[in-house]
């Protein structure tokens, strides 16, 4: 492992809702000021959980430049920060105070060796895809985002189903009713997109993951395409909203004849990784897999 960069500000993202977390936040980044790194945290508010967008770090900021970001709190968290570190293009390092904390690379305990690790440069910082959607409205109305888990159409009524048809690059696939389709980077295989019957795919996998949900079809097969590919789903029920989701954030409601289109984004999050760990051990423990099967011991 080569040795990178010490850091000379970090800026510490917690979760706004957790004060036992900001109370380890103060102790972090005093921890790092006596080293002479400059830091500032921010918890943001309560509305920050429903907009994406309500905290930004870039060179534009001055108060909020960085270049490293440090997300405390679980994977709601990490989703949070990396906007933040992808638009400022700066690495990101996790330290998951959340129940599986699939995208962080640290656990509570370890914080004084996070910050040992950081001062001294022995971490790697590993490239990871995003996703960029636009969509269009009938009204022209034009909604840009970006996610580095995943995009979903979904119903906005649980009681009916969402007629929509998927093209990829420029070729129809498929047109059904379903309560949606998620769209996911190969990072965020392991979340909505695997609950909904997706592959799970290793994170240096250059594709993307096309899942319908509950589709009412012959052909529903999830799908994994090349990273290049481009992804087109268009909504046509008439009287029944669709939802357009980026990461776990509702964007905006899609009426019949609206359009969302997902690519790569040309803003990839850059992960600090300080383990050699292969994807497969962190699978298996962060999900808890029974890897010996239900006939283990039988005769």
């Amino acid at each position: 492992m080569e040795p990178q960069q010490k850091p000379s500000r970090v800026l510490v993202v917690t979760h706004p809702l957790r004060e036992d977390v900001a109370e380890l936040a103060d102790k972090l980044a005093a921890a790092l000021r006596a080293e002479g790194v400059e830091v500032k945290v921010c918890s943001g508010a309560t509305q920050s959980l429903q907009r994406p967008d309500a905290l930004v770090v870039g060179s534009e900021v001055t108060g909020e430049t960085a270049d490293l970001v440090l997300a405390l709190g679980g994977d709601g968290t990490v989703l949070r920060s990396a906007k933040m570190a992808a638009k400022a293009d700066v690495p990101l390092l996790g330290v998951n105070f959340g129940k599986v904390g699939f995208l962080a690379e640290a656990e509570t305990g370890e914080l004084e060796t996070v910050v040992s690790r950081l001062l001294d440069g022995e971490y790697t910082v590993e490239e990871r895809t995003a996703l960029a959607v636009e969509a269009l409205g009938t009204d022209g109305a034009h909604h840009v985002s970006w996610a580095f888990n995943d995009i979903a159409v979904e119903k906005a009524e649980p009681a009916r189903m969402l007629e929509l048809y998927i093209e990829i690059d420029g070729t129809r696939i498929s047109r059904y009713g379903s309560d949606g389709v998620v769209v996911a980077s190969p990072t965020g295989s392991t979340a909505h997109a695997m609950s909904a019957g997706g592959p799970v795919v290793w994170p240096d996998v250059d594709a993307l993951v096309v899942v319908p949900m509950n589709a009412h079809a012959l052909f529903a097969k999830p799908m994994v395409v090349h990273s290049s590919s481009v992804i087109r789903i268009g909504v046509e029920s008439v009287g029944t909203e669709g939802s357009l989701i980026a990461d776990g954030k509702e964007l905006t409601r899609l009426t019949s004849g609206s359009t969302v289109t997902i690519r790569r984004s040309d803003r990839p999050v850059r992960l600090v990784r300080m383990s050699s760990q292969p994807f497969a051990s962190r699978l298996v423990s962060k999900l808890s897999l029974p890897v010996d099967g239900w006939r283990h011991g039988r005769i």
